[in-house]
């Protein structure tokens, strides 16, 4: 079974634009852009930067552009995992400027305390995960993001290696929890990450 529901059958493919035929292969691309837009941002952070729904779909687009061209796009199709349904993809714009306004608006420039940062990445994390914005690659803007949130404070990026098989029903919960707007379960995990 494919791993999330959408308009595409079983085992199809994404279209992409180098017009790559297997899943090593594309994973490998993604993987490749992932690592890029980070590297990219990265160089790039300053005390000045702004965490905002723009910033999101460029790290999107930075990434993916180069293999879809939805990328840094919302996505138009709806998703599940695991049984659990995504929001809708006619919601996506409408909760993504809810998320701007209530989450990353609120996001100061400065931190004075570990805990505070580890709340609000927590907070961000879970928020965009569970509404999902784009068609592919979430999880991997979400801990892009993460990373950058860290290291605009001068911490290191966070360890999400430590998200193992043991440690993935949490993760997963604790994106769920989200639409309770309980985050304290994500704020044990990325404090496990620092």
């Amino acid at each position: 079974m494919d791993k999330y529901f959408s308009d595409y059958s079983e085992g199809e493919l994404l279209p992409n634009l180098l017009k790559l035929t297997d899943k090593e292969t594309i994973g490998q691309s993604e993987f490749e852009g992932f690592l890029f837009a980070e590297l990219t941002l990265t160089d790039e952070l300053s005390v000045r930067t702004k965490f905002n729904v723009k910033y999101i779909k460029k790290i999107h687009k930075l990434a993916l552009g180069h293999l879809y061209a939805f990328a840094g796009k919302y996505r138009t199709v709806n998703l599940s995992k695991g049984g659990f349904l995504f929001p809708a993809a006619q919601f996506i714009s409408k909760s993504m400027d809810a998320f701007e306004y209530g989450v990353l608006s609120r996001i100061p420039n400065r931190y004075f305390n570990q805990e505070s940062l580890v709340r609000d990445i927590a907070i961000v994390h879970a928020e965009l995960l569970f509404i999902h914005p784009f068609r592919e690659g979430n999880g991997r803007t979400a801990r892009v993001l993460a990373n950058l949130m860290a290291r605009k404070q001068g911490y290191q990026g966070l360890n999400f290696d430590k998200i193992d098989d043991k440690v993935f029903p949490e993760y997963v919960s604790a994106v769920q929890s989200a639409a309770n707007k309980d985050y304290l379960p994500m704020e044990r995990i990325i404090t496990l990450l620092f």
